[in-house]
């Protein structure tokens, strides 16, 4: 069996890699990537490095060429249009390369009925299924990573978590624990036609932000919804379901998440606060 990873060297793919060496040989997997010389430390370790460049179609048919599963990482790129496009041709790389399986980094929760970023995914999601292969949506809930543009540092040091007010609730996780569990599914041999939502399995709200704080520090910080508090990351929040929850990813890392204590202590910077 050979796995092959698009997208290897981003934040994402990384992070499966190193969990999926731990379940595999590295002689089964394969990084696809778009610039072979920056994934050297891939080479070193047995694993085979192939070019696949979401925007240069005649590389993809190549890279999957022998390859049984095939994990689509989706598109970073900041046009969902592009990124539509971009996924289409490793999807019918795929095909034509006679791929047995293919999985996609999906999104968590489409079915809320929201708008933005998770369409493309839905789209993509039906390409897959339109193709007959067999197939497994990984839908990735909320990263951690948005709370590192919410002023924590600021917060720490006045006091104060100043919010736009709204009934705020999360089900974020870590890249890590994602990575974990996509790492398991990749190894295993009894998830074809399956949809997980990879998100917490309980949600946490502000109040709890401000708490994890004050119990990381020492210092007192209280939450204090402000209508003044500007900023793009409360109107993505708000295009996207993080509020539903889900056991997929506890379950498949056969562990608990994160807690949000420990989430949140790489976007600290506690000797300066």
């Amino acid at each position: 069996m050979t796995i092959m990873i698009t997208g290897a060297t981003g934040q994402l793919g990384k992070l499966i890699i190193e969990q999926l060496l731990e379940q595999v040989p590295a002689a089964q997997i394969i990084a696809g990537v778009r610039h072979p010389d920056k994934a050297m430390q891939y080479k070193e370790k047995g694993i085979e490095v192939r070019l696949a460049d979401y925007d240069r179609p005649e590389t993809l048919q190549d890279a999957c060429t022998g390859v049984n599963r095939l994990l689509l990482i989706s598109s970073s790129h900041t046009d969902d249009d592009v990124r539509l496009v971009q996924h289409k041709r490793v999807i019918d790389a795929a095909k034509a390369a006679g791929v047995a399986h293919i999985l996609y980094t999906s999104f968590a929760f489409p079915q809320a009925g929201n708008t933005g970023t998770s369409s493309v995914h839905g789209l993509t999601e039906q390409v897959i299924l339109d193709t007959g292969m067999d197939y497994t949506f990984l839908r990735n809930g909320l990263y951690i990573d948005f709370v590192g543009v919410l002023g924590l540092n600021e917060a720490i040091r006045s006091g104060v978590l100043p919010t736009q007010p709204g009934d705020w609730q999360f089900n974020a996780v870590t890249r890590s624990d994602q990575a974990r569990a996509i790492a398991k599914v990749l190894a295993g041999t009894v998830h074809r036609h399956r949809t997980y939502e990879l998100a917490a399995p309980q949600t946490w709200t502000f109040a709890n932000l401000a708490q994890v704080l004050t119990e990381l520090t020492g210092k007192p910080v209280i939450h204090a919804p402000d209508a003044s508090v500007q900023h793009w990351i409360y109107h993505f929040l708000s295009s996207i379901d993080t509020q539903s929850t889900s056991k997929d990813l506890e379950q498949l890392m056969g562990q608990p998440v994160t807690p949000l204590k420990e989430s949140i202590a790489p976007f600290l910077n506690l000797e300066n606060v």
